[in-house]
């Protein structure tokens, strides 16, 4: 199955970063049509959220469960077995080279696309110092590009400033996902590596990830629409 995308709605994936599932069934009911991904992170996890998922699933929604999968071989291979029962179509790993073999192992041929998680965009080449690693936060997130697709995952989360040089690296087939995505004019919040999302498209993205200028908005359709418009431009 492919996962690419088909036109600029579903290059949009919006985070439901909010605390309860009734707040996310609102954004949701305010934006539906204008969003191509709903992407569940760990605060509505721990809301209920997982139910939520399931049940956007259900109703004809894509679903990006965002949960960082890093334990034991056995424990992600049996995580993802239970995660492709759940419908969703993305599910994200952290990008170490056995816990992706171990998540692959456990998708047994099933349509759910298993993202690596490079380096957080949250994170400058300081911050990756200080985790320990000697390069830059760029040699860091190609190391973990080029084990991804050796482990058949079957895309990325790496930040805009990456993505042209991890599509030659990733090749076509694999999906880039761009988190840390801000519309112009707006605030970085606590993302260091951000660009728009005409930039981002334009790097070589096939899916940008935008939260806090949509959700945070008081048109959140209208929000929506905004970043849809500049990603069609850019294509």
């Amino acid at each position: 199955m492919s996962f690419k995308p088909r036109n600029a709605t579903d290059r949009l994936i919006l985070p439901l970063d909010v605390p309860t599932v009734a707040e996310a069934r609102a954004i949701v009911e305010e934006t539906k049509g204008v969003v191509g991904v709903y992407k569940v992170g760990m605060q509505l996890q721990f809301a209920g959220g997982l139910d939520f998922a399931q049940e956007l699933a259900r109703e004809g929604h894509k679903v990006f469960l965002d949960v960082k999968l890093l334990d034991i071989d056995n424990t992600v291979t049996q995580a993802v077995r239970n995660i492709v029962k759940m419908g969703m179509t993305f599910v994200t790993i952290h990008a170490y080279p056995r816990t992706m073999r171990a998540a692959v192992a456990g998708l047994e041929g099933a349509d759910l696309c298993l993202l690596g998680v490079t380096v957080l965009t949250s994170m400058d080449d300081e911050d990756v110092k200080a985790a320990g690693y000697a390069g830059a936060a760029a040699e860091l997130v190609k190391s973990r590009a080029v084990a991804a697709r050796a482990a058949g995952m079957g895309g990325l989360v790496c930040s805009a400033h990456e993505a042209s040089a991890l599509r030659e690296l990733a090749g076509p087939d694999m999906v880039l996902v761009t988190p840390g995505v801000r519309p112009a004019g707006s605030s970085a919040d606590d993302q260091k590596r951000i660009k728009t999302p005409g930039d981002a498209i334009r790097a070589g993205a096939d899916f940008i990830v935008c939260g806090r200028p949509v959700t945070g908005a008081t048109d959140r359709r209208a929000a929506a629409e905004a970043v849809v418009a500049e990603i069609e431009a850019a294509l």
